[in-house]
């Protein structure tokens, strides 16, 4: 039988346990990520012939999964700023296709290239086409913020309207048009360190560090934060409302941008009727994950990465159960509202 402190001690440690979980996001979600490790690792079995070639295919599997989904990673850090605001980007996946056909025209080494008619190609091509996709990324975010802004619409039916917009006008301009790629423009993504192909995840997790930075170390990261939890008291304490939300939305342009980037030079092309479809729930569902609060005023870059990565891993186990594709979009929307449920059971603790 066990004492008395026995007793007292596994008590304490369930109730510190479940104070964690239902107070602290980052906790919780990271508890939840390594349940998913694990059961991945089952699943994948431990059928080889030796440790090191186990090892050497569960960091295969990883770094696939990780660099599949660096993309949408970027558009999600994104995503947290934007939903702490208290506003919302459906826009997301339209401007990828839009940002990414504009880096095809530049780059179209064929004559209805813009760069290449111009005699620019090389290097200096690939930093013009960078420049020129990060400002045109940043231009169609900030229109958006204008839009909700200026014209006091709400973020939901200002990104639902561009959404449909963006991608629209980019199907009609591309139609018939099939751009060829510079194949030294691959290596963005390509690029071997040793024999794995993660640029994509580096650049991740470069951006990761610095929102994160930007999150906790600035005035702007505090303005978000202000803005999303009581905009009309942020505006009392005089903080700007309008250029935060309009700094908010050209972020989110801007790391779209930088995914479209990633994305063309890691295929060579891009399918303009079906490229970043879901990708706006993806990105709400792993900020939401990550115990961004759809309320606004609450978030957190570290969460939204594990809650990316709770999402890559679940589409990695239900690829492995051979789940019709159909299917997986049903356990993303599980997650999301039983994260939001979690939420609301935080508030009324």
């Amino acid at each position: 039988m066990m004492n008395t402190a026995s007793v007292k001690n596994h008590r304490s440690f369930f109730e510190w346990f479940k104070y964690k979980w239902t107070s602290e996001p980052l906790f919780s979600t990271a508890i939840a990520l390594m349940i998913m490790i694990i059961l991945q690792t089952l699943v994948l079995g431990f059928d080889y012939d030796s440790v090191g070639s186990w090892f050497q295919s569960w960091i295969n599997n990883w770094i696939n999964i990780l660099r599949n989904n660096a993309g949408v990673g970027i558009i999600a850090l994104g995503m947290t700023f934007v939903i702490m605001t208290g506003g919302i980007d459906l826009a997301v996946g339209s401007t990828l296709v839009a940002t990414g056909a504009f880096s095809m025209i530049l780059l179209d080494t064929g004559t209805k290239g813009i760069l290449g008619s111009l005699g620019i190609t090389g290097f200096s091509a690939f930093v013009i086409t960078i420049m020129l996709v990060l400002l045109f990324g940043y231009l169609l975010g900030l229109l958006i913020g204008v839009t909700i802004t200026r014209g006091n619409v709400p973020p939901f039916i200002a990104t639902l309207g561009a959404m449909m917009i963006f991608r629209s006008v980019t199907q009609h301009f591309m139609q018939g048009y099939n751009p060829k790629i510079p194949m030294e423009f691959l290596q963005i993504a390509s690029f071997k360190i040793g024999n794995y192909m993660i640029m994509p995840i580096i650049y991740w997790a470069v951006i990761a560090y610095i929102l994160y930075y930007v999150s906790k170390r600035t005035t702007f990261g505090r303005h978000i934060i202000a803005v999303g939890s009581n905009e009309r008291a942020a505006k009392l304490s005089g903080v700007n409302v309008e250029k935060v939300k309009l700094r908010v939305y050209a972020l989110m342009g801007i790391l779209v941008s930088i995914a479209a980037i990633i994305q063309v030079s890691r295929i060579g092309s891009m399918d303009f009727s079906n490229a970043g479809r879901g990708m706006e729930m993806d990105a709400i569902a792993a900020a939401v994950v990550g115990g961004t609060s759809m309320m606004g005023g609450r978030g957190f870059i570290l969460g939204t990465m594990y809650g990316m990565l709770i999402i890559a891993v679940m589409n990695n186990l239900l690829n492995l159960f051979g789940v019709p594709p159909f299917l997986r979009e049903a356990f993303k929307g599980i997650i999301v509202i039983a994260a939001v449920l979690l939420q609301r059971k935080e508030k009324t603790s």
